[in-house]
């Protein structure tokens, strides 16, 4: 597994778009949606599984913050107070449709690859990222929630807990207990084919 990815420190430029953003500067909150829409989209889709849907979570996400970013006071990073919005609107959004996405067309499932030097290992990856996704969708919120951020988002503990709203120890637990659970849940082909480089 990678190593986690460390929040991006703000920069002077990104404060001050963040503070004009806070007075209501419509241009530099748009600047600030232009700079995290492709991590914050890239999360709705896993915690979502489906692109309709994570592109809905990604409007919600940003409305919501643009309507409270006055706020929003720094105290955590703002791509931690984002993800917590999007985890949020994510949550809601399938406890309202209760739809899971199980299909062959599963976003979250990168395709094989036309012309890679062995097609049929190509091939296995995309079906073992398949069951993967299929597994995770099976475990509770929380545990599914934690799961992304952790090991598909490779996002700080200490920043999850901020995300999620509890502690680095809970953040620990539970990635512990959904690795422990999807490996009941994939056959052991399967986890090969996902370590394989």
């Amino acid at each position: 597994m990678v190593a986690p990815r460390t929040g991006r420190m703000a920069t002077p430029e990104d404060q001050q778009w963040l503070e004009r953003a806070r007075n209501g500067d419509r241009a530099a909150f748009g600047a600030l949606v232009r700079q995290h829409q492709r991590r914050v989209h890239r999360l709705a889709l896993h915690l979502t599984g489906n692109a309709g849907d994570a592109d809905d979570v990604v409007q919600e996400t940003f409305v919501r913050a643009f309507r409270a970013i006055h706020r929003f006071d720094g105290r955590a990073d703002l791509f931690t107070w984002l993800y917590r919005i999007c985890v949020n609107v994510s949550l809601n959004l399938r406890r309202s449709t209760r739809r899971v996405t199980a299909d062959l067309d599963d976003p979250r499932v990168p395709e094989p690859v036309d012309g890679a030097p062995d097609p049929a290992l190509s091939a296995e990856r995309a079906r073992a990222y398949r069951q993967l996704s299929k597994a995770l969708d099976k475990l509770s919120e929380s545990l599914r929630t934690t799961m992304v951020l952790a090991c598909v988002e490779q996002i700080p503990y200490k920043d999850i807990a901020q995300v999620l709203g509890c502690s680095e120890g809970t953040v620990a637990w539970r990635v512990h207990e959904a690795r422990r659970k999807l490996r009941e849940l994939i056959d052991e082909d399967v986890l090969a084919a996902l370590e394989e480089p």
